[in-house]
């Protein structure tokens, strides 16, 4: 009996001892396990483009507070930019990104397999390195300080074919043109004619795209045609091979076109098919965007590498 008991009393000792040794070992094998059962598969269907849209959330209330110049703040719209440029450096399965307003898309190419295509893990990935983003880039950008932190949310969308997704591209360009065409009516009322918010809608309620661009040009003299690509298009974002000097660098570069029309795809043929980043070319100098990824990286450059210390004794 006195034996027995000895045994117990060591058996006992042992297992506290692998039990502090193994702490999240016993964790994992533990009895409560059967929780991850209740987690649902939210894994995405093979073969398909994934889009990812992220939207500003009461985006009317921060441009308000941080006084953006209607109808559009350039530097606010290049925050945007920058934002996406970091989430597209970050995934290099993204092969087109778009945006407007306060709102970005990202295509994913079909074949990848980031997150195991979860889908909760790459929504929420992107929003949020989005987001964080988003304040770490308002400073180069913006001349006032951040009052607060903006939020976006985010939805997964997906399109089984290259129709599909091209559809979805051209719906969300055609809602720039709509969006901005009325805006910039309605804020040269409101700002130049001294309308109220409610006079300037009721005066433009009703009309189409050719009565605004006659308000436009009759009572402004503005055609809308020639206003900035980047208000009246959106901003495509792609991987292209940027030359400087002697040297040929990657970089993600903004693009104001018309990616409605089938030219655009022609142009840019590594979107569809074999991912191969095209060239860029820039006779009016390179974006600031494209200056500032290329300062980064010649930055980085020279960090990494190993110091010269021949002759230093």
């Amino acid at each position: 009996m006195r034996f027995l008991r000895t045994f117990i009393k060591f058996g006992n000792l042992l297992n506290r001892a692998l039990v502090q040794e193994v702490p999240q070992r016993s964790m994992a094998c533990s009895r409560f396990e059967y929780v991850k059962s209740f987690e649902q598969d939210d894994s995405i269907l093979p073969n398909v483009w994934i889009v990812i849209r992220i939207d500003g959330k009461k985006f009317h209330k921060f441009s308000k507070a941080h006084d953006f110049e209607k109808p559009n703040d350039e530097n606010a719209l290049n925050v945007m930019n920058a934002a996406a440029t970091t989430v597209m450096q970050e995934f290099r399965d993204i092969v087109l990104a778009y945006g407007q307003s306060d709102e970005y898309s990202f295509v994913f190419r079909k074949e990848t397999t980031a997150f195991k295509r979860r889908s909760a893990k790459l929504l929420t990935y992107v929003t949020s390195l989005f987001s964080t983003s988003y304040v770490m880039q308002w400073s180069k950008w913006m001349n006032i300080p951040l009052a607060y932190a903006p939020c976006f949310d985010g939805r997964v969308v997906l399109y089984p074919s290259e129709q599909n997704l091209r559809d979805y591209l051209s719906w969300r360009q055609a809602d720039v043109h709509v969006n901005n065409l009325y805006n910039t009516a309605f804020w040269k009322l409101v700002l130049e004619r001294g309308l109220t918010n409610q006079q300037a809608e009721e005066k433009l309620r009703g009309t189409f795209s050719a009565d605004k661009n006659e308000l436009l040009f009759q009572e402004f003299g503005i055609n809308y045609n020639t206003l900035p690509a980047m208000y009246r298009k959106g901003t495509i974002l792609l991987r292209k091979r940027v030359t400087v000097g002697d040297k040929s660098r990657q970089a993600v570069v903004p693009l104001h076109e018309d990616l409605i029309s089938s030219q655009f795809w022609k142009e840019h043929t590594e979107i569809l098919g074999k991912y191969v980043p095209g060239t860029f070319n820039a006779p009016q100098g390179l974006p600031r965007l494209v200056e500032l990824q290329l300062n980064a990286k010649r930055v980085d450059n020279e960090a990494e590498e190993p110091q010269n210390l021949a002759g230093i004794s």
